[in-house]
C-alpha cells in the first residue's frame, strides 16, 4: 500500500463464519492505532476502505470473496429523496449534540435494548458495561458521540429522552460512522435513516464524505446504504467509484 508508514504491520484473523454470507468464512487484515502516528495512519487506510474498531483498524481479506465493499456518501451532490424527507418530518422533535466520547449508564441501558431486539444471538449482546466503555473510550484517534434526544414531551417519551447516539470519527474530508444504535421502539421514525441524514447535513457544507462502512449487494440487512446517492465505492488500485443506484430499503434503520 502507498505511503503506509513504515512501522505498521499487518496481521490476518483466522477464518470465521460470514455474518452477512451464509455459508462464507471471512478474514480481516488489521493493524494496531498508536502513537503519533495514529491520525495519519487512520486517515491513509480509512482512503483505502480500511475501518477503525476501538484501536484497531481492518478490513475484510477473505480468500475467494470481495462481496464487502467499502462505501461512503458524496454529500456536495447528495439530495434526499421524498423518503428521506419524510424521515427528517417524523423526527422532526428530535435534536442531536455533538459530546465527547465518554460512556454513560444512560447510552449503555439504550444500546443493550437495541441490541436485543436487533442483533439477538449475535455476539454483540453480551457486551458488559466495560465492553461497551471500552468500544467508545479506547481511541487513539479524534471520536466523538452524538446524542439524539427528543426536544419536547410526546407519545414517545419526554423531552430530553435520549433516543439514539452514533460513535462518530471525524477525518480530513467528512465523518466515519462507526457504529449507531437507537431505541427499538421507535422503528417507524427511522432513525438509523435520521442518523446518516444528520451526519450528511454536518458535512454537506464542506462538501466532505460520509463512510458508512461495509456495504455487500447481496445482503439484505446492508441494503439501506444503497438508498444513499451518490454513494462511492472503494475499488482497490482504481480508487473511489460511483456505484451504480440500487434499490434500497430502510428495513434495518
Amino acid at each position: 500500500m502507498d505511503h503506509t508508514p513504515e512501522n505498521a504491520q499487518f496481521f490476518l484473523t483466522a477464518p470465521s463464519p460470514c455474518p452477512y454470507l451464509p455459508g462464507q468464512q471471512e478474514r480481516k487484515l488489521f493493524t494496531h492505532l498508536s502513537g503519533r502516528r495514529a491520525a495519519a495512519l487512520h486517515q491513509l487506510l480509512s482512503d483505502h476502505g480500511f475501518r477503525r474498531s476501538q484501536n484497531l483498524i481492518y478490513r475484510p481479506a477473505c480468500l475467494d470473496c470481495d462481496a464487502c465493499q467499502s462505501v461512503r456518501v458524496r454529500t456536495a451532490d447528495f439530495s434526499p429523496a421524498a423518503r428521506h424527507r419524510r424521515t427528517l418530518k417524523r423526527n422532526a422533535d428530535v435534536a442531536g449534540e455533538i459530546v465527547a466520547p465518554i460512556v454513560s449508564t444512560e447510552q449503555y441501558a439504550l444500546f443493550k435494548r437495541y441490541l436485543e431486539s436487533r442483533h439477538d444471538g449475535g455476539g454483540m449482546t453480551q457486551m458488559s458495561y466495560l465492553d461497551y466503555e471500552f468500544m467508545v473510550e479506547d481511541t487513539p484517534v479524534e471520536s466523538m458521540l452524538i446524542e439524539y434526544r427528543l426536544t419536547a414531551d410526546g407519545p414517545d417519551g419526554p423531552a430530553g429522552q435520549l433516543i439514539a447516539v452514533a460513535l462518530t470519527d471525524p477525518l480530513p474530508d467528512g465523518l466515519s460512522m462507526v457504529y449507531s444504535f437507537f431505541d427499538p421502539q421507535m422503528a417507524r421514525r427511522g432513525l438509523g435513516t435520521m442518523m446518516i441524514l444528520d451526519h450528511i447535513a454536518r458535512v454537506r457544507p464542506t462538501e466532505g464524505y460520509i463512510y458508512l462502512g461495509y456495504w455487500v449487494e447481496a445482503s439484505p440487512k446492508m441494503a439501506y446504504k444503497a438508498a444513499f446517492q451518490p454513494l462511492e465505492v472503494q475499488r482497490g488500485s482504481h480508487g473511489w467509484v460511483d456505484l451504480a443506484p440500487t434499490t434500497g430499503t430502510e428495513a434495518d434503520l
